[in-house]
């Protein structure tokens, strides 16, 4: 019971430390409005999009086109047909009179289209019209030929364009790809606080008032919690205003041809919370480790570099995963506890992990944490007091060692 209690004071008091910071406050609210713009962008660009009138002109001085080009007016562009030069579209562009323009002209055997735009980055009308140009110049010169009805449709055929492939996975893997990325976000950042937490607290001494009241163990598990509850919370927030932002800014037929939401089930939800809690704590445990044999906190973030680069091993075998779902990357990456948390949720959604591999990438994840954190523990309870002591391995492992 006194040891639950003790846990709980120590969590408590992470807790309120970590939400009354101005950083995890302007965070989040950044983090939210973020989610929330990104998807109203496609919104606030067809805003911006409609605002301007795309005005082209299009130069037939030699009639190469023989009046045809008045259809791209029923198509949806507004097209004046001149016999303007190159410098004459240009001097009417700096005068805002047109948006573009296009000069058309045929050497030989060869039509030749000259673009004239304001800048080089606003070429995309432009270039969406060159093949509707191209059909029409075709049909107009088809026409002269005087063909039947089937020897045109022989000459344009239909092509439907469709793709099978072996794995169905299409519909999920920016689903998979989302989800591991916010679960590699939100641990790194929250596992990284226990670690500048752990120092701070030692530096400052604030440590011996926590010693005088609790055991070391109860101040590691008790921070290690608090913290991951906080971490836990604000991921659910971001989440549930993704989902939010989604169906309010994003047409359902837009969203469901990017995400495949069958995947999003009571099973998926209770993987993803129980790989954040885990791939949490392993990383948790380990920062915890790095912060307690650091002497001052300006030191913190050169000591976490190794666990920084393993975190981006981590996130690059996910992306080595995607690549190549059958290779062996894709099974050891959600086996190795390190990568599990971020991988795993892949191998779900993409339909190639068993139950089996479930449970055995949960229970060497669970075995690995046990083992971390009982490193850490006895590593924390010989070096919280050592305020200006510098631990390098051959310290660690002294102090593993003895009983």
């Amino acid at each position: 019971m006194k040891l639950m209690n003790d846990i709980m004071t120590v969590l408590k008091f992470s807790i309120k430390d970590l939400i009354r910071r101005k950083s995890f406050i302007v965070s989040t609210v950044i983090l939210v409005l973020a989610i929330i713009i990104g998807f109203n962008i496609p919104n606030i660009i067809k805003m911006f999009n409609n605002d301007v009138d795309e005005k082209i002109i299009i130069s037939d001085k030699d009639n190469i086109y023989e009046g045809t080009l008045t259809e791209l007016n029923s198509m949806g562009y507004d097209v004046t047909i001149t016999d303007d030069s190159v410098n004459e579209i240009k001097e009417k562009i700096k005068n805002k009179e047109i948006t573009s323009g296009i000069v058309i002209e045929k050497q030989d055997n060869t039509i030749n289209l000259t673009y004239v735009v304001e800048n080089e980055l606003f070429m995309d009308s432009n270039m969406e019209l060159s093949d509707i140009l191209s059909s029409l110049y075709q049909a107009k010169e088809v026409d002269k030929l005087n063909l039947t009805e089937d020897e045109i449709n022989n000459i344009y055929p239909e092509f439907n364009f469709e793709i099978s492939s072996v794995d169905d996975i299409s519909g999920n893997i920016i689903l998979a790809f989302a989800v591991s990325m916010i679960l590699f976000i939100a641990i790194y950042f929250f596992a990284y606080q226990v670690s500048g937490s752990i120092t701070l607290e030692k530096t400052s001494k604030i440590v011996e008032t926590l010693v005088t009241s609790t055991s070391p163990k109860n101040i590691i598990l008790g921070k290690t919690i608090g913290i991951g509850i906080v971490g836990l919370l604000q991921s659910i927030l971001l989440i549930i205003t993704g989902i939010i932002s989604a169906k309010i800014f994003i047409d359902p037929n837009t969203l469901n041809n990017f995400f495949d939401l069958s995947k999003i089930n009571l099973t998926f939800i209770i993987l993803i919370i129980l790989e954040f809690i885990l791939g949490y704590f392993i990383y948790a445990f380990i920062y915890a480790l790095i912060g307690s044999t650091v002497s001052k906190p300006e030191e913190v973030q050169s000591a976490n570099t190794p666990v920084n680069i393993l975190l981006v091993i981590s996130i690059y075998s996910l992306i080595f995963t995607m690549q190549n779902p059958h290779g062996s990357i894709n099974y050891l990456s959600s086996i190795i506890p390190f990568s599990s948390p971020f991988s795993l949720p892949f191998r779900y959604v993409s339909g190639f992990a068993s139950t089996t591999d479930i449970i055995i990438s949960i229970l060497i994840l669970i075995l690995t944490i046990i083992i971390i954190a009982y490193l850490t523990i006895k590593i924390y309870s010989n070096a919280i007091l050592n305020y200006g002591t510098k631990f390098n391995l051959k310290n660690i492992i002294k102090i593993y060692k003895q009983k």
